[in-house]
């Protein structure tokens, strides 16, 4: 089985994937859809995915036509169902609705609302007030989640003692609050969950700063010190 990924190197969406793939162990080809210049709106990335979006995990088996997954939920959930460890899931139930959850706040309850594309239109309908929205949402958000965290369940990481799911999606968000120039001392639960993640390969790996498509100049961070093990450019 090959994989490759469409990505681009500061997407959230895309950024989940990779943290994915490496906490799997799992070896990509990674091919960069440039998003400021619009590549994502090219005829060949609609062919990938009909809402012309990225992460795309292209899926390549011998003697099987490729097959493109979309959407970072369903394409970790797959590599979790086809590659099982280690476990990004826990084992139970309760606790795969608990993680499935957590991720949820930040798949649909933030990151929706300062995706680019919206902010693009409000910075059109009303002009300057984009900026105020993003910051608005990302901290109330992110409070939120807090609170979650904190109801139980919680560890080391977002559930337990091991990296999985929800920590996926934790990541990237507290990285687009500090885009947003977002204040998050007050999320102590959530940036302890971030520095355990912090110390681990795959999650240094995944980091925007570390993807070939980053800009020369892209700021360095603690977690972009490590190689980027698994990854592989066209």
């Amino acid at each position: 089985m090959k994989l490759r990924l469409y990505s681009y190197w500061r997407s959230s969406s895309a950024w989940r994937v990779r943290i994915a793939l490496g906490l799997k162990g799992l070896d990509y080809r990674y091919t960069a859809v440039n998003l400021a210049e619009g590549e994502q709106w090219s005829e060949a990335q609609r062919a990938r995915n009909p809402m012309q979006q990225i992460p795309v995990l292209e899926v390549e088996t011998a003697g099987q036509p490729p097959r493109r997954l979309v959407q970072s939920m369903a394409i970790i959930e797959w590599l979790d169902e086809v590659h099982p460890s280690p476990p990004l899931l826990p084992p139970t139930a309760d606790g795969r609705a608990r993680v499935r959850a957590l991720a949820e706040h930040v798949n649909s309850g933030i990151q929706p609302l300062q995706n680019a594309v919206v902010l693009k239109r409000l910075r059109e309908k009303v002009p300057g007030w984009d900026l105020e929205w993003a910051r608005q949402f990302i901290a109330d958000g992110l409070a939120a989640l807090e609170r979650a965290v904190n109801d139980g369940g919680a560890g080391r990481f977002s559930h337990g003692d091991s990296p999985g799911l929800a920590d996926c999606y934790l990541v990237p968000q507290l990285y687009n609050a500090r885009r947003y120039d977002v204040e998050t001392s007050g999320f102590p639960a959530l940036l302890r969950i971030e520095a355990a993640c912090a110390a681990l390969a795959a999650f240094q790996a995944a980091h925007p700063d570390r993807q070939p498509d980053a800009p020369a100049k892209a700021p360095a961070t603690p977690m972009a010190a490590a190689p980027a093990a698994t990854r592989r450019s066209p």
